[in-house]
């Protein structure tokens, strides 16, 4: 679980450009936020040490790669068994095409977002991969038609 961190205005400032542009140098964000490279890179383990910035990740576009249906599939499962819920987000997490997996409050237990070349390959990963697997009740897939990026959340006051 996250704790609440107490950040300064010049976190706040670093915040701002990285999210901005997350591979700047530390000369360019140094020269945003108005401080020193050596300050900008103790600043950013101090941020990495306390759990604000979890990590950079590599974005790639799936399209570029032939690779261009968006779904979210919807997965109810059987039981609420503590194991099975552990063993279940284990495994999703490693199926092929999963970019990114919710689990959820509601009717539905897990939301997954994948990708994959066509709607034959949304139709293998369901039956492959989810209606095999034990603890699955239930699924229902949605496709996307398209995808737009927001402008990565931060809070109002940074």
């Amino acid at each position: 679980m996250s704790q609440n961190v107490s950040l300064d205005v010049t976190d706040h400032r670093l915040l701002r450009a990285l999210n901005v542009d997350a591979r700047a140098s530390g000369a360019a964000l140094a020269a945003e936020v108005g401080i020193s490279e050596s300050t900008v890179s103790l600043r950013l383990k101090r941020l990495k040490s306390l759990g604000v910035i979890r990590g950079f990740r590599l974005d790639v576009d799936p399209g570029a790669l032939g690779v261009s249906l968006h779904a979210l599939v919807s997965i109810r499962l059987a039981k609420h068994d503590r194991a099975d819920i552990d063993a279940f987000t284990a495994a999703a997490l490693k199926f092929p095409g999963v970019v990114r997996m919710y689990h959820m409050a509601g009717a539905d237990d897990y939301l997954l977002h994948i990708v994959a070349a066509d709607t034959e390959a949304v139709q293998s990963f369901v039956l492959d991969y989810l209606t095999r697997y034990p603890a699955v009740a239930h699924t229902r897939t949605n496709l996307i038609y398209r995808v737009e990026e927001g402008s990565a959340w931060m809070p109002e006051d940074i």
